[in-house]
């Protein structure tokens, strides 16, 4: 007879480097940036890169998964794309082992390894956001640009250069881009300032809409896609800015008066919802069912006819609650509103309100007062399961910096959100994985091909929004857009039921 003898498998991957024989043993594991330890990732994300938070002199990486290996090497550590999806798709619903040895002053350490978890649950392949540089800096400088989550490639949207006129001292600001159900054909973006209006892509087609109307308070300005109608919700808001001298916050951003409209995309035309001028009526979001509608306000009585004076001097005051209106798609109606969060009643701001896909989870940004948390440090992010109205703050997810800006996946197991956790400065998007149990993974920064990028970008990420597709219009038709005068809207004191 004859015997057979089976041997395990064992393939090895490698980036042109060995581990080193000679080592001394680290019972902590490496401090590296990003910090990419212990994290959930998506099987389709881009490779996870990363260096040692102390420069090293070289480093080698080897990461395991059951028989499969692979080895990186250099000053820092950069998986191929090729050998790094074999890995993930080896280690879905289970983890990448990582280990880690680093020379410094001519001595290699071997630190104790840590994994990388992989989720089957995939994420949207694109992130679109703005990249601007600090608000008292610059704010013409800035693009919407948009980054596919499964490689490095980053693209513009659109530049808000093209429209930039030279000489004559009239800037512009872009913002506020967002998509009916993570459409990208289906979007739309402000500009302010210097050839003002809203330009609206919708299956092709572009126009440039001027908002501004004797009946209501301004221009659009926070949207919010309806799920499938042509409807988008706005805040009208009245916004001013203060520099700090002594609080750690060095910018306050506020509304002296804001309200909420509704425009109708195919009539161009435009009504108001909100109108109390006792609330500051901010942030509106649809629930997935498209037939409740989420929205922030604060109820503040000015005592000076002074508004924005009386707002700084007061700002601690502001304290925004979450509320919610009913909507007949049929009708096109909106119902009184219903309190959701008293913020106010913790002596709390709650700004940012998201529901999940599902329409269980509402995710939002809370602070001690006003409604521009992305400057303020106390910021985090919060969570309500609207199944039994029990909120909590996600200490999980939360870090001793700014939290604010947050959006969930088209498939609602996973969040982006921008924090300013490690520096304090600038804003830079991280995910984090919401499992079926309810478990909330550890944040992850947006990976890069290079792993100090986000650290010389000198750049924040502003609205970091999923998207299922990148937006293929070219720049310069925006731009064009942009160029041509807007369509007026009209006033309707009530919206008339969609076809």
């Amino acid at each position: 007879m004859r015997l057979q003898y089976l041997f395990p498998i064992f393939v090895l991957l490698s980036c042109g480097t060995r581990v080193p024989d000679d080592f001394t043993a680290s019972d902590e594991q490496p401090d590296i940036y990003p910090d990419y330890k212990e994290v959930t990732v998506p099987v389709n994300m881009a490779p996870l890169t990363f260096e040692m938070q102390r420069e090293a002199e070289d480093m080698v990486a080897r990461f395991t998964v059951g028989n499969e290996e692979l080895l990186c090497g250099g000053d820092n550590i950069q998986p191929g794309a090729d050998d790094w999806q074999r890995l993930v798709s080896q280690a879905v619903e289970g983890a990448i082992n990582v280990e880690v040895y680093a020379r410094h002053d001519g001595q290699w350490t071997k630190y104790k390894p840590f994994n990388i978890y992989v989720s089957g649950d995939s994420i949207d392949p694109y992130l679109s956001y703005r990249l601007i540089s600090p608000s008292y800096v610059s704010y013409e400088e800035l693009t919407i640009s948009q980054r596919c989550l499964e490689n490095y490639d980053e693209s513009v949207i659109y530049d808000n250069i093209l429209c930039s006129l030279e000489g004559d001292g009239k800037g512009q600001c872009i913002n506020c881009h967002n998509y009916q159900q993570y459409n990208p054909e289906r979007m739309q973006f402000h500009a302010r300032q210097n050839l003002g209006g809203t330009v609206i892509a919708y299956d092709g087609h572009i126009k440039k809409i001027n908002m501004r109307n004797d009946s209501i308070l301004s221009a659009g300005v926070y949207p919010a896609w309806h799920p499938w109608l042509k409807l988008i919700v706005y805040s009208t808001n009245k916004t001013s800015q203060t520099f700090q001298v002594t609080d750690p916050n060095k910018i306050e951003v506020f509304d002296s008066e804001s309200d909420l409209i509704a425009y109708d995309v195919e009539r161009n035309e435009v009504t108001n919802i909100e109108n109390d001028p006792a609330e500051l009526e901010v942030f509106p979001f649809w629930a997935p069912d498209g037939k409740t509608l989420y929205y922030c306000s604060a109820h503040f009585e000015y005592a000076d006819s002074n508004h924005i004076g009386d707002i700084i001097r007061r700002r601690r005051e502001v304290k925004y609650n979450i509320y919610r209106k009913s909507f007949d798609p049929e009708t096109m109606t909106f119902g009184e509103r219903e309190l959701v969060f008293d913020a106010a009643g913790m002596d709390m701001s709650a700004t940012l309100p998201r529901v999940s896909p599902d329409g269980r989870w509402l995710v939002f940004t809370m602070g001690k007062y006003g409604v521009f948390h992305i400057w303020h440090r106390d910021a985090d992010l919060w969570v309500m399961d609207l199944s039994t109205n029990t909120p909590r703050a996600l200490d999980e997810v939360n870090s001793k910096d700014t939290e604010s800006y947050h959006s969930w996946s088209s498939n609602g197991r996973w969040l982006v959100f921008s924090s300013r956790r490690y520096d304090g400065e600038y804003s830079r998007p991280f995910f984090v994985h919401f499992g079926k149990d309810g478990r909330w993974g550890k944040p992850f920064e947006l990976p890069s091909s290079y792993p100090d990028y986000h650290r010389q970008l000198m750049k924040s990420y502003n609205i970091p929004e999923f998207m299922k597709g990148a937006v293929q219009i070219r720049p310069q038709t925006f731009a064009d857009a942009l160029k041509g005068d807007g369509e007026p809207v009209k006033y309707v004191p009530h919206l008339s039921p969609q076809h």
